[in-house]
């Protein structure tokens, strides 16, 4: 069951009126509550039997790190790809990824975010040179959220 699925079915419990739906699979289990104001949603998946490893790139059908121009034209964007924690170093006691005024390259590692205990090394897609950093260490970051201000001339 894909995102899209999931959403077709709040909307759809939401119209019927229904108060609760349940909703269980081999690997999901989905509960569904509406009230008179809010729709509450709970998705429960089941962990995978085989070890997870501690470090996992980011699956390639997403995008390493979309990129957008800012308001500033010569400036780039750089955003996170998924929702989970943002960290500036692979460990406590390593040295940051970058730091205001680094030079990067495409392909460099900026930054790590965990995400279900997973933690997603994310590359630069641009080369140049990084202008502001938007978000604090160990800080919540949503998916398309600005994480980097980087000048590529």
């Amino acid at each position: 069951m894909d995102l899209k699925d999931i959403q077709n079915l709040i909307k759809f419990v939401a119209k019927s009126g229904a108060s609760e739906v349940k909703l269980e699979m081999d690997d999901v289990k989905v509960t569904i509550k509406t009230g008179s104001e809010k729709t509450e949603t709970t998705i429960v998946q089941q962990a995978p039997l085989a070890p997870v490893p501690t470090v996992a790139p980011v699956p390639a059908a997403v995008p390493a790190t979309p990129v957008e121009e800012s308001a500033n034209d010569k400036h780039i964007l750089i955003k996170s790809p998924i929702i989970g924690t943002f960290y500036r170093r692979p460990a406590p006691d390593k040295p940051l990824f970058v730091e205001v005024g680094s030079t990067i390259k495409a392909g460099d590692t900026v930054c790590i975010i965990e995400a279900m205990k997973l933690f997603n090394e994310i590359e630069s897609e641009v080369s140049g040179k990084i202008v502001k950093i938007l978000v604090d260490d160990a800080s919540p970051v949503e998916f398309d959220q600005p994480l980097f201000l980087v000048d590529p001339s």
